[in-house]
């Protein structure tokens, strides 16, 4: 890759060379309004994007003009925007999904530890991920950032952090605007398509240079930090893993990356899609998730005991996510594609098996040392709200230490053959979500009502699709 000038380095020498507070120049977040003022000032941003996920993870928000953005701007948005499915439509009122009788406003409230330039816009521009409050500042439960925040705090209230560090698969496609079609493998710079099977590879790396540079460029001006970058085993198929830190922080980062990766391709002519299974008889894309919990008081990783054993906690935390992940799987697997990637003898688990350095189990235990010691949830698809991933596998692991709930041995076998363990479509998968009380003290009633909700409408508009098999198979034979 082509050597750049890092962040840190043109930091260092504006900084020298001005008298400018050195926070201001950092790339990313701000303390305070005052601080917000002079940043976009510095910088010449004409415009900001207030942003904020919605139930799909989506960019939803408002741009505007810097001055109206620092001039104490009530930004506000309809409820609705949380009710409709990913292909824009608003599904019938069903069972405890209901609308907003008045299609009340909602407000954006900028989180400034987020503000960040755009790197790929042509103007200058900035922006600004938002929290969402109810019209006079009332809690709102069911949006994704929010219903994150609701599982951190309980953690909290028990004197506990979570860690995480997210990795994220998706596939680089060649441009195709009619959807009738397949989707295939884009030309490197050696003006053949990739094949499958690059498993770690470097030339396959290599075959997508410049597009690697500008997402690592990309990157850098908006303060997110890649950990490591590699070729998975499917054609044009990437992972990048992030740095384990605070939840909402890492959910943050997974969203704008997808906005990153997406406007990167677009630069190159071509797709990068986070879909979890874009290509028939081709690996599908994961969001593993590794997860710890510390001690807030010691700092000590609650997962081990003082003379580095695994601890009770560690193993109840397994058991919850055996327990509980199949409840909670449509927030992680979140559409009809979804599970078409959980299918037996392929790379993505169908159990609720654990086990360590255990690749075909759903939770394994990396090898590391005893200050380290994590789980890696490997069901979450990379098409998943990172939000909602990390709220439904963090409230898992709670409910398992609240509930003292014990996990099964270890499994040392391969553990992805058979018996699928796992809900197997998406309806049965929020039916689950519906059936659990506790998972509504976790998350919120309302949430889980309004989520189950739009998964319903999205697979009834999925069932006005008729598919090519359809065609194939039904046509002249029955």
């Amino acid at each position: 890759m082509s050597s750049k000038r890092s962040v840190a380095q043109e930091t260092a020498k504006v900084s020298k060379s001005s008298k400018i507070p050195l926070a201001l120049h950092a790339a990313r977040g701000v303390k305070t309004w005052t601080e917000a003022v002079d940043w976009l000032k510095i910088r010449g941003i004409e415009d900001i994007e207030c942003i904020t996920p919605d139930l799909a993870g989506v960019a939803r928000g408002k741009m505007m003009p810097t001055s109206k953005f620092t001039s104490n701007t009530s930004l506000a948005l309809p409820s609705a925007i949380y009710r409709h499915t990913i292909s824009g439509e608003y599904p019938e009122e069903t069972g405890q999904f209901r609308y907003d009788s008045r299609d009340s406003d909602i407000k954006l409230v900028p989180d400034l530890s987020t503000l960040s330039i755009v790197p790929w816009e042509s103007d200058p521009t900035a922006q600004v991920i938002c929290d969402i409050v109810g019209s006079q500042g009332e809690q709102i439960s069911y949006t994704p950032r929010n219903v994150l925040k609701r599982v951190i705090e309980l953690y909290r209230q028990k004197g506990w952090k979570p860690v995480v560090a997210p990795e994220i698969e998706f596939y680089l496609v060649a441009q195709n605007d009619d959807p009738d079609y397949p989707l295939r493998p884009p030309k490197g710079r050696s003006g053949r398509s990739i094949l499958g099977g690059q498993g770690y590879s470097i030339a396959g790396i290599n075959e997508f240079d410049e597009l690697i540079d500008d997402i690592y460029h990309f990157s850098e001006k908006q303060g997110l930090e890649i950990d490591t970058l590699i070729h998975e085993e499917g054609p044009a198929q990437l992972e990048i893993n992030l740095r384990h830190g605070d939840p909402i922080e890492l959910a943050d980062q997974v969203f704008l990356f997808k906005r990153t990766i997406r406007e990167a391709a677009l630069k190159h002519g071509i797709y990068a899609t986070f879909m979890a299974k874009p290509m028939q008889g081709q690996p599908g894309s994961a969001m593993h998730i590794h997860q710890s919990v510390i001690d807030i008081e010691t700092g000590r990783n609650i997962f081990s005991n003082p003379d580095g054993s695994p601890s009770q906690a560690f193993f109840s935390f397994i058991g919850g996510m055996q327990l509980y992940v199949p409840r909670t799987l449509s927030m992680m697997a979140p559409y009809v594609n979804s599970y078409r990637r959980l299918t037996p003898d392929m790379s993505a688990p169908v159990n609720t098996a654990w086990g360590y350095d255990n690749r075909t189990t759903a939770f394994r235990i990396p090898v590391s040392d005893p200050v380290a010691r994590r789980i890696e949830n490997r069901l979450p698809s990379s098409d998943a709200n990172p939000y909602l991933a990390l709220a439904a596998s963090l409230g898992c692991g709670y409910l398992g230490i609240i509930e003292g709930l014990q996990a099964t041995p270890p499994t040392e076998h391969t553990a992805n053959e058979g018996e699928i363990e796992l809900p197997r479509g998406l309806l049965e998968a929020v039916s689950l979500l519906e059936s659990a009380p506790a998972l509504a003290e976790v998350f919120s009633a309302e949430f889980i009502a309004i989520y189950a909700g739009v998964k319903r409408g999205e697979f009834e508009t999925f069932m006005q699709v008729i598919s090519p098999w359809e065609r194939e198979f039904l046509l002249l034979n029955v």
